[in-house]
């Protein structure tokens, strides 16, 4: 099991990646006020929480404590950040302000992982 949680953790990562990568990667054109949702976002965004489901799953069958609290607040500002890449993927210019928002509450999310122990 321990294994499998592994694997997930890293594909986690990699939604994360994704997620994280494509905010950077607009920001140059988010100043020049041509920003975008990409799928890229869109698809780290459903890889983070596809993933992190299961890791509660593995874990709470393997019989190791969950931070409920913890994990519902994670889940609450990916379904935000979920929302926003959603709702405004097909548009061809973005507000800086949801740009912005998916940023701060993709980089939140990954300061909650780390340091609330």
């Amino acid at each position: 099991m321990d294994v499998l949680i592994h694997v997930f953790v890293g594909l986690h990562i990699v939604g994360i990646a994704a997620l994280l990568g494509g905010f950077l990667a607009q920001l140059k054109p988010m100043r020049a006020g041509e920003g975008r949702m990409t799928q890229g976002m869109l698809h780290g965004a459903l890889t983070m929480l596809v993933t992190g489901a299961a890791l509660v799953g593995f874990n709470q069958a393997d019989d190791n404590s969950v931070n409920n609290i913890k994990i519902g607040v994670k889940l609450a500002l990916l379904i935000v950040v979920l929302g926003l890449v959603y709702v405004k993927r097909d548009e061809e210019r973005v507000e800086a302000a949801a740009l912005g928002a998916v940023g701060l509450l993709t980089t939140a999310n990954i300061f909650i992982a780390v340091l609330w122990t």
